[in-house]
């Protein structure tokens, strides 16, 4: 299972928020590029980056922090918030993105989703699938969509979607756990996506059973910070598995 150190940004900022709620921000680095050297410094090759500004704006706003990560180290980056036009999709990926996560925009015009989709690839373009109690929220968490989640997977996962990132939002920084039986439920009933769980990472010993249901990645942030799973950890787990 691979491990995603995440790095969210608020005027070039590394913060996490609770909940997805923008007034319980906290700031931990003023500079991403130093935390994302230690991440690759621990052996992490992997990196989810979220624009919040680009999340609330509708537009990407935070590429340079993208371009500057991107740059000056290996990480493979994931990229997301904000991402509604072919201009914003071509602005990240030359500013180093390997992959982009469409959220809002898979479900508020899958016609340029799913253009994406076709234009760049299955490899590329991952599905952003957060939920509220199984319904999934939009514009940066602000709102919630009639979606049905699991129907909207699949829905996707037929149209050759491959990667998918999963939040259940009410565990989002908290670091109570993460929603085992709802990441259970996904890879059950969509078992060819490869599935990343993300919201609620708490303790090192929940990676092993996030592995054992089956997804392919966890993205981790908070839990970071907050000192609660070491960076030495990480690096043992990615070295041994």
């Amino acid at each position: 299972m691979r491990i995603i150190p995440a790095i969210d940004i608020i005027e070039g900022k590394c913060v996490r928020l609770s909940k997805g709620d923008y007034g319980t921000k906290k700031v931990y680095n003023e500079n991403p590029l130093e935390v994302a050297k230690e991440f690759e410094a621990h052996g992490l090759q992997y990196l989810h980056l979220v624009d919040l500004d680009g999340a609330k704006s509708k537009h990407i706003v935070n590429h340079k922090v993208l371009e500057q990560i991107a740059s000056k180290t290996s990480l493979k980056i994931d990229f997301g918030g904000g991402l509604k036009t072919d201009d914003d999709l071509r602005i990240a990926f030359e500013s180093g993105a390997e992959q982009i996560t469409g959220g809002s925009i898979a479900v508020k015009d899958k016609v340029t989703f799913l253009s994406w989709l076709n234009s760049y690839g299955a490899e590329k373009i991952i599905l952003g699938a957060d939920a509220i109690d199984e319904k999934v929220a939009i514009s940066g968490w602000q709102e919630e969509s009639q979606e049905e989640l699991i129907p909207f997977i699949k829905s996707y996962q037929k149209k050759g979607i491959e990667y998918i990132i999963c939040t259940d939002i009410s565990k989002d920084g908290m670091l109570e756990g993460p929603s085992f039986d709802l990441y259970k439920k996904i890879t059950t009933q969509t078992s060819t996506l490869k599935l990343v769980a993300s919201g609620g990472i708490s303790t090192f010993e929940e990676l092993p059973k996030l592995a054992k249901i089956g997804c392919e990645g966890t993205i981790i942030g908070k839990a970071i910070y907050e000192n609660r799973i070491s960076l030495k950890q990480l690096e043992t787990y990615v070295m041994e598995t």
